[in-house]
């Protein structure tokens, strides 16, 4: 089965190119400024794919290997597109244990895409999170900054046609 993240193609304005440009002329002479020259990429583009990484990497004359490294390590860095709505299920424990795994799971079936990844379309991204600190109201999801708790299986259909799905 060919990955779907395949046919999300990488999209580079002349603007963004100019402001990776911009960062990795800042910090070229800065030693163990890889962490942040990422990070004001990833603002920039909102990911890290592959061909940022290669601008970095050569822009700063490090091994891509090592760019990868930091990258595929810090949790905070992303090698795939965010959607328009992103949705983040809490996997904390009180959630887990009030069955957001299995809301998790029905998500990525839903939308047809693992966690950590976006719809081909660019409208849906699924990421799972540790906590959202709504204990409260396990098992919580959000989409961008809503907040949606209590939730079954059976509540997945509704919140998605909510954003279009």
């Amino acid at each position: 089965m060919r990955n779907k993240l395949e046919t999300i193609p990488f999209k580079d304005t002349p603007e963004q190119k100019a402001q990776l440009e911009a960062i990795i002329a800042e910090f070229k002479d800065v030693p163990g400024s890889l962490v942040q020259v990422l990070k004001r990429a990833q603002e920039v583009y909102g990911y890290l794919p592959l061909e940022v990484q290669m601008t970095v990497a050569s822009g700063l004359d490090v091994p891509l290997e090592d760019v990868y490294g930091v990258v595929s390590f810090y949790s905070l860095f992303s090698i795939y597109p965010k959607g328009e709505h992103r949705i983040s299920v809490c996997l904390g424990t009180a959630c887990y244990v009030k069955g957001s795994g299995d809301i998790y799971d029905a998500l990525q079936q839903k939308l047809g895409i693992k966690g950590g990844t976006c719809t081909p379309d660019g409208k849906f991204s699924l990421d799972a999170c540790r906590c959202v600190g709504a204990c409260g109201l396990a098992p919580v999801l959000t989409v961008g900054d809503e907040v949606y708790g209590r939730l079954t299986v059976k509540d997945v259909d509704g919140i998605l046609a909510k954003y279009g799905a």
